[in-house]
């Protein structure tokens, strides 16, 4: 039986939306406690890719979900709570023991900041179900038949090297069925060291249509000298308009494919209130979007807000300038919820915070 979202009732986009990844259990010490305080844990369930597909079918968008998880209560109830938020399930994998011999979720702990405290994560996802299972058996060609759009990151490649082989296998079978592909770099140091990151995550840049983020990439200013130095080299973290246009059009020379380039600028107050602002090249031009400033209930999972927010605005045909305020607001909005996934289901939220529309909705 088909999986029905009863979201897309009247939905005037038929685009349909994948993407693959690691799902892990997050557990979180409630009130802002540190974790050498807690004696509980609130637990919830994410993962950059998982909270995009999660975002996007609350919006409304037809999203599919592949992953692999342990054929226990755990396994099952992350596909339980992909599948409650219209998450499309069917490839999802439940591994066998056999399969996957340490036969575990991936786990995280938070720490959420508060104030002058910063939030930290602790990764225990070493030997998960996802990173042992053989990818060579998945017929990825039949799997992507008939979407539209392929979202990855780098932060699946950095699991190991079966993980990296179903990544570049991914983008090659999306190019050959003419998905539209979008990458966000996410890099992870506890996952691994920067110039890994960059040596495999260059390797993507020609598959991909839609970059999120500019690092980490080699960007050299001159391929057959890199001691000649890179292009991002002494960019700042807080870069002008001068300074991220050029970086951007250092980009699109060098891979003619990029249809758009975005990403998120941070400025971090303390660890409870941030601003956000965005840059984007689309089209030819570089757009640059509102600064938003919030305060932060939960700051795990705000990249991948930005990410989906600029993907539903792009399959919903915004306005330039359109596209890169929703991607902010969305990203803002999440701040403001629990969890590491951007749940509104209403549009027009978002729309509103990205026209600075503050007041109450009755």
């Amino acid at each position: 039986m088909e999986h029905f979202n009863p979201i897309l009732q009247g939905n005037t986009n038929s685009k349909k939306f994948f993407t693959i990844g690691e799902i892990m259990l997050r557990l979180t010490p409630p009130n802002y406690e540190k974790i050498r305080m807690a004696s509980n844990f609130e637990a919830s369930y994410g993962g950059s890719e998982a909270n995009i597909a999660l975002a996007l079918a609350n919006l409304g968008v037809d999203s599919t979900f592949f992953s692999v998880v342990p054929n226990n209560s755990l396994g099952k109830s992350a596909i339980r709570m992909l599948r409650s938020n219209d998450v499309h399930c069917t490839p999802m994998i439940l591994s066998s023991p056999k399969e996957t011999p340490t036969h575990r979720l991936g786990t995280y702990y938070l720490e959420t900041g508060y104030g002058i405290r910063p939030s930290k994560v602790t990764y225990d996802r070493k030997h998960s179900a996802f990173t042992e299972y053989d990818y060579s058996q998945v017929d990825l060609h039949s799997m992507l038949e008939g979407f539209d759009w392929l979202h990855l990151s780098g932060i699946t490649p950095a699991l190991g090297d079966n993980c990296r082989r179903l990544v570049m296998d991914s983008l090659r079978a999306a190019k050959d069925l003419g998905l539209t592909v979008s990458f966000d770099g996410n890099f992870r140091s506890a996952l691994w060291t920067w110039e890994e990151a960059r040596d495999f995550c260059t390797q993507c840049l020609p598959y991909v249509d839609v970059l999120l983020g500019i690092e980490p990439y080699h960007l050299w200013r001159d391929e057959e000298d890199p001691s000649k130095g890179d292009y991002k080299d002494g960019v700042p973290l807080q870069p002008s308009y001068e300074q991220q246009d050029e970086i951007f059009q250092a980009f699109v020379e060098r891979y003619p494919n990029l249809k758009c380039i975005a990403r998120h600028v941070r400025y971090a107050h303390s660890g409870s209130e941030n601003s956000l602002k965005a840059f984007m090249w689309y089209e030819g031009h570089t757009f640059e979007s509102r600064l938003f400033t919030f305060n932060i209930l939960d700051r795990v999972g705000g990249g991948d807000a930005f990410a989906s927010g600029l993907i539903y605005a792009m399959l919903h045909n915004y306005r330039s300038m359109d596209m890169i305020n929703f991607a902010v607001a969305s990203s803002a909005i999440k701040h403001t919820i629990h969890g590491d996934a951007n749940i509104t289901d209403d549009v027009q939220t978002i729309r509103n915070l990205m026209n600075m529309n503050y007041d109450i909705k009755r």
